[in-house]
């Protein structure tokens, strides 16, 4: 602090010195160590030391911090059971797919896993071998197929695959106030040998929200707002670790760009074209529907 003479009267200060600076972070930390969980104290002790690190690489100002409390503060406010804008938000900042890969390390042979997503809802009804989850809603009929098998080939029997989509105008059913009933989402169990068939719409690109802070922040960039099309399955079966992951139209818009990082080469397939007539389900399909096959391949725990 300047104690010239005349120094306080005027206002005018020296700015604060590095060695204070690195003092409150020190405390900080240290305060922050003294967690009664060992691990509560290191996640702690470590995002003080990261956050100020930042603070200090950008110079940090005011008027940005309370910017920053503000978006935090809207983003809070928009989520709920049904929107989770926070997920959205760590989505597009890669960091929710840098948890995937950092807590789900499968060897190649097991079927990748991408983001939940912030529109999963639990609870989905459990539906019969290739029932249409999309109930007469518009769009092209898809017909999805395969076996839910381990990573040494071996079936897995009745395992139970959680799917749920966005419609044809790319909204999910959490985004929809006025739908009170389960709307392209559905759990299909598997048979004994594994196989499984699932009757929906083909998905479309869309965007993500944009209604909200995640949106207006994006707006201030290039960044592509959109995911390509796809499906998400959710599968959580005894003596395996649980997968989360999406299956992706080959061909589709945005693949390259998907806006939450979440394609993956292994998860693309394409979508076959067929006339009306005999379908994967055993029964008659009355108008030209689309065909996909893939298996998924469960991690042993």
């Amino acid at each position: 602090m300047d104690h010239t003479p005349g120094a306080e009267a005027s206002g005018l200060t020296e700015p604060t010195a590095p060695d204070e600076l690195a003092d409150v972070t020190k405390r900080a930390m240290d305060r922050w160590s003294t967690a009664h969980s060992p691990r509560l104290a290191e996640l702690m002790t470590s995002l003080v030391q990261h956050l100020h690190a930042f603070a200090r690489e950008v110079e940090l100002t005011e008027e940005e911090w309370m910017r920053a409390i503000e978006w935090l503060t809207a983003t809070g406010r928009l989520s709920d059971d049904k929107r989770q804008e926070f997920i959205l938000a760590s989505d597009v900042l890669g960091l929710s797919m840098l948890v995937v890969g950092l807590n789900h390390r499968f060897t190649p042979a097991a079927t990748p896993a991408t983001v939940l997503g912030p529109f999963h809802i639990d609870g989905s009804p459990e539906v019969s071998w290739g029932h249409d989850m999309s109930d007469g809603l518009p769009g092209t009929p898809l017909y999805v197929t395969g076996r839910v098998i381990s990573t040494d080939g071996t079936p897995v029997p009745g395992a139970v695959l959680d799917v749920w989509q966005a419609d044809a105008d790319g909204a999910y059913e959490a985004q929809l106030p006025e739908v009170d009933e389960a709307r392209l989402r559905a759990k299909y169990r598997a048979r004994d040998d594994g196989s499984f068939c699932i009757r929906t719409i083909a998905p479309h690109g869309y965007s993500i929200p944009m209604d909200g802070p995640v949106g207006d922040l994006i707006r201030h960039t290039d960044i592509s707002h959109c995911r390509p099309a796809h499906f998400h399955v959710l599968l959580d079966e005894p003596g395996h670790r649980r997968l989360i992951t999406h299956l992706f139209r080959a061909g589709a818009a945005y693949l390259d760009t998907d806006v939450v990082f979440g394609t993956k080469d292994a998860l693309i397939v394409p979508f076959t074209p067929r006339p009306a007539g005999p379908s994967p389900d055993g029964a008659t399909c009355q108008r030209p529907f689309l065909c996909a096959e893939f298996d998924f391949v469960l991690q042993p725990d």
